[in-house]
């Protein structure tokens, strides 16, 4: 009889195990249906099914071996690549060139944009790929591995850290191609540290290799299309409340990105402002031009001087420019301990990323269209704080980027709203506070931001993932 009773027990088992990963909480099981941004859909970059019994067992035996050969430089890889979810080290590569003032291309937002998008179309893909092949994690099969991190709650294959990796390395090679060879020894070294960690076979970091750099092609393919490669070819035209040119050798810059193709903006000039008043208008002298000139700038030992000034440099800094949202955005998921989940955190990224490009474009739209004087044009009393821009005034561009990523951090992060929406103004304040801006400027901007925000907003409530 208890013969008869552990064979049962045992056969039980066998047969529990392969049902393991549908025992556990699934980490977003439907992520493979949520809409994309540029691929077609998740479904058409489907990876190849896994292999067979024969080929796992013989990859099992490699992962062990792989365990028992892990050093300091192998241990300290995994653990880099495990701070967060599978994107986060890449955003933060982007956020360390901009903060060493390295290049980021000639338009950080297109390549944030581009970066973030392709990480997010990968992940979505991979996603469709898991759970349509359900493949068991290496430990699920062989309950004995010494696994070296936590066991993430979802199918093995592809590799959601492979397909992230090398999604992002093939943009970034568009971008920078002379550092090509660097970024994709960085996207094996990522993907592969999950195979070393003893969480992933090697063909599930294959795998999600070439769906990373399928989907990084195609990201590709839409920037080469977005006309930013066009040069800007117009005049700059005169009169008393036009911008004038720095150097006549010098184009106006972003001129050319009022004629880009956006990603949801039906055209540059969906929200256009309307237009600003004359620069001679008598009222508009005394509001206007003379909030301005009034501004306090160079009182020292003022307090109050002192406070808005440094924030006006903060917001003139690579971080105050490019990388807020991001960060703050990083603090958020780690509050919210959303760094596991990978499909909402590289749409968090996606989001942010692909909203400021749309709202870079519709900023230029009005810039030149209206191409309005700056005050330091104006008044030559005017010393601002910072170097004026070489670009026209109207709209602020510092407010409709703003205003346009504190919206979507309110979106996706319902109960930091006020503090977004209260880190977004001060962004655009600063401008004014710096001498570079109209009030005016900073309205027309902060509306065109929110304006902006809210198509993108509509698109992710429709996304699938809510």
């Amino acid at each position: 009889m208890q013969t008869h009773v552990r064979f049962w027990v045992i056969l039980s088992v066998l047969f529990v195990v392969p049902t393991l990963a549908a025992a556990h909480n699934p980490v977003e099981p439907t992520a493979g249906s949520w809409r994309t941004w540029v691929i077609s859909s998740a479904a058409d970059y489907r990876a190849p099914a896994p292999p067979g019994a024969s080929q796992t067992q013989a990859e099992l035996r490699e992962i062990s071996r792989l365990l028992t050969q892990n050093g300091p430089d192998e241990q300290a890889q995994i653990a880099y690549w495990d701070a967060g979810a599978p994107a986060y080290r890449w955003m933060g590569l982007l956020h360390a060139r901009s903060d060493a003032n390295q290049p980021l291309s000639t338009y950080p937002a297109r390549l944030y944009a581009y970066v973030a998008i392709a990480m997010y179309d990968a992940t979505i893909a991979t996603w469709e790929s898991k759970y349509h092949y359900q493949r068991l994690r290496p430990s699920e099969i062989r309950r004995n591995l010494p696994v070296v991190l936590t066991v993430p709650e979802s199918p093995s294959y592809p590799s959601e850290h492979a397909s992230t990796a090398w999604a992002a390395a093939t943009v970034l090679a568009y971008f920078f191609p002379a550092e090509a060879a660097s970024f994709d020894a960085m996207a094996h070294e990522a993907g592969w540290s999950r195979v070393l960690a003893g969480l992933q076979f090697p063909s599930d970091y294959e795998a999600g290799r070439e769906l990373g750099i399928a989907v990084g092609q195609a990201i590709i393919a839409r920037a080469q299309g977005d006309g930013s490669q066009t040069p800007w070819a117009g005049v700059v035209p005169q009169g008393p409340c036009n911008w004038r040119q720095l150097n006549a050798q010098t184009p106006p810059g972003n001129a050319s990105g009022a004629s880009w193709t956006p990603l949801l903006l039906s055209s540059p000039s969906q929200f256009r402002p309307p237009a600003p008043p004359p620069c001679t208008d008598p009222t508009w002298l005394s509001t206007e031009l003379k909030t301005v000139q009034d501004f306090l700038r160079t009182v020292p030992g003022n307090a109050a001087v002192f406070a808005t000034n440094y924030k006006a440099f903060y917001w003139q800094s690579p971080e105050g420019l490019n990388s807020w949202p991001f960060r703050y955005a990083d603090r958020w998921i780690a509050e919210d301990h959303l760094d596991r989940n990978a499909p909402r955190v590289a749409r968090i990224y996606a989001l942010l990323g692909a909203t400021q490009f749309d709202a870079f474009i519709a900023s230029q739209d009005g810039k030149f269209t209206y191409w309005y004087i700056r005050p330091s044009q104006l008044d030559s009393t005017i010393t601002p704080l910072i170097p004026v821009p070489n670009f026209p005034s109207y709209p602020s561009n510092h407010s409709t980027f703003s205003s346009s990523r504190a919206e979507i951090l309110a979106y996706l992060f319902p109960t930091r709203a006020d503090f977004s929406r209260a880190v977004g103004k001060e962004a655009g304040d600063s401008r004014i506070w710096a001498g570079i801006h109209y009030p005016m400027d900073n309205v027309a901007g902060v509306d065109l931001g929110r304006a902006v925000a809210q198509v993108f907003i509509n698109w992710a409530k429709a996304d699938g993932s809510e």
